[in-house]
């Protein structure tokens, strides 16, 4: 896979950087040969992933939040890395319905992240962080 462009950008676990960082990848994303509703799908998760480094990761502390994207002719990939608590067990953090909030959390965050991208991978370390990478396909010539 040959690298076109890429963007690395880190900023604090506030959370009104979720609509930053939802609208700086639709911006990188609006370069690729995506639907509006494609383009959508990739905020969205960038959201979901984003918003669990504010509420999940650092709890009631803060950190850093690291969000990098590429793409190649075949594919967009986005990477959203946190350096928090970790997620102890990742099969069950991305069943639906689980939270570590319940009182406030409905616990489908990471099912969305994995229903709108084509590819997901998620790592985790308890006390080191967490890194998701998600890949969308970019379709060869739509027109």
């Amino acid at each position: 896979m040959e690298v076109k462009n890429w963007i690395k950008i880190e900023f604090p676990s506030e959370s009104v950087n979720v609509m930053f960082a939802r609208t700086a990848i639709a911006l990188f994303a609006s370069q690729l040969e995506l639907t509006l509703e494609e383009i959508e799908e990739i905020k969205v998760a960038v959201s979901e992933a984003v918003s669990n480094c504010v509420i999940h990761a650092y709890r009631n502390s803060y950190g850093n939040i690291v969000l990098t994207a590429q793409y190649s002719d075949a594919e967009l990939e986005v990477t959203v890395e946190d350096f928090g608590c970790g997620i102890p067990d990742i099969e069950q953090a991305s069943e639906a319905s689980f939270t570590t909030i319940p009182e406030e959390r409905m616990g489908l965050g990471l099912v969305f992240i994995h229903e709108l991208m084509d590819h997901v991978t998620i790592t985790s370390a308890v006390g080191k962080g967490t890194k998701v990478v998600m890949t969308k396909t970019v379709p060869e010539n739509r027109g």
